[in-house]
Formats: structure tokens, C-alpha cells, sequence
């Protein structure tokens, strides 16, 4: 439409102005666009907050994988153009003159660009961590903890504010992402959170509950996509486009499609679901160990330590449908490590060294 034309070229002459007047910002905003990776959820995010507080951890999973689920739905409903290909197919310029978008090894991602899942996933667990950091100190009741908990809420909500609006012209700058796409990433990300503010369910679910939410995931996502298809609509058309119009080949990456997302999700949801009705963690996380400190930081320092290391497991790709399972049981391993594996290691380790010095 016309409207959507101009709202895109106009998004365009954003992205020219800030990959011109923000170079020496570069190295910056290409961090910040790592920091809204919706991965490091399950590997930085999430292993520190279930150690310190398992509710706020066990949130953290459910927005980010109920959040990355209606950013795929949202994308495969809105059929949202990403720049770097946008210039080279639209008629709107004169003579064949497109702009010309610099391209970054982050830049190619394959699925459809609106609403933008970094800024989604990046504003919905950075709400979760503000709301739950705030929660410890709007119980404070005296005059001077009141006032020191609205300088606390200014703070916070000012870091929340600040780290949206750079991951949102980090996604802008590396012409991935228009203006209106991540704005809509970020709301979209805050309605979620908000919601799983109000559903206290999640926190006795059982793992029949887990399975049949990953079941219903999967279910409506394929269905979906299949129904559609049937309808000779292509949700995936956004991958040969990504193809045709990244600057280099190699930046092309399988892990961005959308099954990959849906897959990687879906195994994490099943792996915080096996490892809280785990016994490993009823004896870990339940037993007396838990409360002490040392306890804690132990299991912080090994479950990121561990986590890192699976980062050095590549999946192969040159079969699709292996590396979907692959990637199923590599992100359901990551949350079943942090939440039994490790704890139950550091628990024995502990209870060792006591008897030793009994």
C-alpha cells in the first residue's frame, strides 16, 4: 500500500542517517543488538535470576517463550518487509536508484521483520527483572524507604527505558529492522510480561501442564503455517528474499528462520518443566542447602560457566529437520542444567564437605 510505502521509506532515510552520523557508535550498537539476542535469556538472564529467586526465573522462561510465540504468529500474520531487501525490490524509487543500506554479519536475518523479536524479547525480560527488583522494595513502609524506593523505581525504569531505546537503534542501524517494527517489538514485549504479571499458575505447573503447553504451541504454530499453506500462502517466503539480498553468503544463518525460534523455545519451555518436577531439584532447591548464599553463588558460577560451554556445540545444518531436533534437545538441556543438573551437583558437593569436617 501506499501508506506502508512511505512509512518505509521514510524508516529508510532513519537508517541512512544513523549508519552515517553514528559510525564511530558501531561496535556499540552492534553489542547492543547481541544484548537483545532473545538466546541470552536462557543463557546469562535466567541463570542468574533462578538461583536468587526461582519465582522470578521460572517467570522469565514463560515471557520469553510465550513472547517469542506471538512475535512468530505476529510476524507470519503482518508480512513485515526488512530493509537490506526492501530497497533492492521496491518500485518507489525513480530510475532504479535504491538507497544503498550497509549490511552487518548480524544483519540477515531470514524471517519476516515486524513486530522485531530482539526488541520483544529484550522489553519483556528486562520488565520481568524491573518489576521483580521493585517488588523487594515497595513493601518498605517507613517515610525514608519510601522515598529511597521511588529514587529505586525512577532508576530502574530509567535502565529499562535506556537499554530499549539502544537495542531498538542497534536493530534500526544494521538496516535489519524499520523504525516502526521494533516500537512495535517493545510494546508488544511489555503486554506480554504485564499479563504473566497476573498468572500465578505457572509456578505449580506440572510437567503434564509443560507438555501440553509445548503441544499447543506447536500444534497452533504448524497448523497454522500448514492451513495457510494449503491457501498457497507461503509463510516462509521472507527466507529466499534474505537470501537473494544479503551481501554475503556466510551471513546467512538457519538459526534465524522461523522453526528454529519455535524450536529453540519450545525446548526450553520442556526443559524448565522436566527439571522443577525433577527429584534432583526437590533435593537441591528444596532441601536446606538452598537458603545459604554460598549455596547460590556456587550454582550461579557453574551454570554459566556450563552454559558457555554449550555454546562450543555446534549443531550440523545440513539437514534441516536434524538440526531442529538437535536444537530441541541442546535448549532443553540448557534450563534442565541450571535448574536440577547443577544444583544437584553443588548440593552433593556441599553435603560431602560437611560430613568431612563432621
Amino acid at each position: 500500500s501506499i501508506k506502508m510505502d512511505l512509512l518505509h521509506s521514510n524508516g529508510v532515510l532513519i537508517i541512512q542517517h544513523l549508519q552515517r552520523d553514528y559510525r564511530a557508535y558501531q561496535d556499540f550498537l552492534n553489542f547492543m543488538s547481541h544484548v537483545g539476542d532473545p538466546r541470552n535469556i536462557f543463557s546469562i538472564y535466567f541463570p542468574l535470576w533462578f538461583q536468587l529467586n526461582q519465582v522470578v526465573g521460572t517467570k522469565m522462561i514463560w515471557v520469553a517463550v510465550i513472547g517469542d510465540w506471538f512475535n512468530l504468529i505476529f510476524k507470519w500474520i503482518l508480512f513485515g518487509h526488512r530493509p537490506y531487501w526492501w530497497v533492492q525490490e521496491t518500485m518507489i524509487y525513480p530510475n532504479q536508484s535504491s538507497p544503498c543500506l550497509e549490511q552487518f554479519p548480524i544483519t540477515c536475518e531470514t524471517g519476516p521483520g515486524s513486530p522485531s523479536g530482539h526488541a520483544m524479547g529484550s522489553s519483556c525480560v528486562w520488565y520481568v527483572m524491573v518489576t521483580a527488583a521493585l517488588s523487594y522494595t515497595v513493601r518498605w513502609k517507613d517515610k525514608s524507604a519510601i522515598t529511597l524506593h521511588r529514587l529505586t523505581w525512577s532508576f530502574l525504569w530509567s535502565i529499562f527505558w535506556i537499554i530499549q531505546i539502544s537495542v531498538c537503534i542497534s536493530r534500526v542501524f544494521i538496516a535489519t529492522h524499520f523504525p516502526h517494527q521494533v516500537i512495535l517489538g517493545v510494546f508488544a514485549g511489555i503486554l506480554v510480561a504485564e499479563a504473566f504479571e497476573h498468572t500465578p499458575a505457572i509456578q505449580t505447573a506440572s510437567l503434564r501442564m509443560y507438555i501440553k503447553t509445548n503441544l499447543f504451541l506447536f500444534i497452533f504454530a504448524l497448523g497454522f503455517y500448514l492451513v495457510l499453506k494449503l491457501l498457497d500462502i507461503d509463510l516462509l517466503w521472507s527466507v529466499p528474499k534474505a537470501k537473494k539480498w544479503c551481501a554475503n553468503p556466510d551471513w546467512i544463518n538457519i538459526d534465524t528462520t522461523p522453526f528454529a525460534g519455535l524450536v529453540r523455545n519450545l525446548g526450553a519451555l520442556f526443559g524448565l518443566g522436566l527439571g522443577i518436577n525433577s527429584e534432583m531439584f526437590i533435593t537441591s532447591c528444596k532441601g536446606k542447602n538452598s537458603c545459604k548464599i554460598s549455596f547460590r553463588i556456587l550454582c550461579i558460577a557453574a551454570s554459566l560457566t556450563t552454559l558457555q560451554l554449550y555454546n562450543f556445540v555446534k549443531i550440523p545444518t545440513h539437514t534441516e529437520h536434524l538440526f531442529y531436533i538437535l536444537s530441541f534437545c541442546k535448549s532443553a538441556a540448557m534450563p534442565l542444567t541450571v535448574v536440577a543438573l547443577v544444583p544437584y551437583c553443588v548440593h552433593s558437593l556441599m553435603r560431602t564437605t560437611e560430613k568431612k569436617l563432621n
